[in-house]
């Protein structure tokens, strides 16, 4: 089957305040619709789908809890029935999420929408991109990557966490704003004012990493995955952890005692401004590491791949920013 590509992205005028929409965990599904019928492989995205949609949006998200691993996830045979009734899916892309591709391309639905964050990001390796398509949906961004990566999936030289890039959000938003309103044409001035009011919100969190980046130009961070690593980049962090170390511990593989006293030696021998740690995948290895920049006095501050409990993106992404400056500047 053929997928299409979409124009470039529209940036949709308009100014008023943000509604908030429908959104539930798989398995919660509302049996009547009452709006577009979106489906997110993490509530990451569901939380930006709901705020651009609003009331006129139903969003079910299938990772909803950080125990849920997106790289290993089995979908589920109520996965597959909301997706079979979905207008439109958002996947992150680039092996984060693969158990969507096989969810999708069971459905077999021609008619089916389909965003891929990673290629609305433009993030990843232009050699990667893989001119095949692989399914019947529309699909929104460029082709996805499928030639080469490792065993997960994964995008060689990518990190697909691309959620923590604040422009990447940005565009998924200005998306979203234009694939509802080709679908739901009566409502298309609420999409476009939900979307700049959106883009607002991430233009403050941008000017705050902004001036951290004017301030703190260079400072190391120590990482246990790459997770986080846009939004410290963009806050003028540099990464000295050991390559090494930093996959292994996001594939799951073993560490190497050489990668493993090369990462705790940092914390010994560079200036680090903190330990930037994923709480969802800790490991014998990760907590020597934790161990070692409290015994430095290393600040440690604590990040996630899914949505907190009562926090919707732009607070979340706020909340990630504050702790970052509140370690800088103390």
């Amino acid at each position: 089957m053929n997928t299409s590509r979409l124009a470039p992205l529209l940036l949709l005028p308009a100014a008023a305040l943000l509604v908030s929409g429908c959104s539930a965990a798989a398995g919660d599904t509302a049996s009547e619709s009452t709006g577009i019928r979106v489906v997110s492989s993490t509530n990451v995205y569901g939380s930006i789908a709901s705020a651009i949609g609003g009331e006129h949006v139903d969003v079910t998200s299938i990772i909803t809890s950080a125990a849920q691993d997106p790289h290993s996830y089995e979908a589920s045979a109520q996965d597959q029935l909301v997706i079979s009734k979905a207008d439109l899916v958002i996947e992150n892309g680039g092996g984060y999420d693969p158990f969507i591709d096989a969810l999708v391309d069971a459905a077999g639905a021609d008619d089916l929408e389909m965003v891929n964050v990673v290629d609305l990001s433009g993030l990843a390796p232009v050699d990667e991109a893989d001119s095949a398509d692989e399914h019947g949906a529309e699909e929104h961004g460029a082709d996805e990557e499928h030639s080469a990566g490792d065993g997960h999936g994964h995008v060689e030289g990518l990190n697909e966490h691309v959620w923590y890039d604040l422009a990447t959000a940005d565009a998924l938003a200005s998306t979203l704003a234009h694939v509802f309103s080709q679908l739901d044409k009566e409502n298309a001035s609420t999409f476009a004012e939900n979307y700049t009011a959106f883009s607002e919100d991430i233009a403050e969190l941008t000017a705050s990493t902004d001036a951290l980046a004017t301030e703190f130009d260079g400072a190391g961070v120590a990482i246990t995955e790459p997770v986080p690593l846009y939004l410290l980049e963009a806050s003028g962090l540099v990464n000295i952890t050991p390559e090494e170390f930093s996959s292994a511990i996001e594939e799951g593989a073993d560490v190497s005692p050489a990668s493993l006293r090369d990462t705790l030696a940092v914390f010994e021998t560079s200036d680090v401004a903190l330990l930037a740690y994923n709480e969802q995948t800790s490991s014998p290895q990760t907590e020597q590491v934790r161990a070692a920049a409290e015994q430095n006095s290393v600040p440690v501050v604590s990040f996630a791949e899914t949505l907190p409990d009562g926090e919707d993106y732009v607070s979340w992404m706020a909340e990630n920013i504050t702790a970052i400056t509140d370690v800088l500047r103390s």
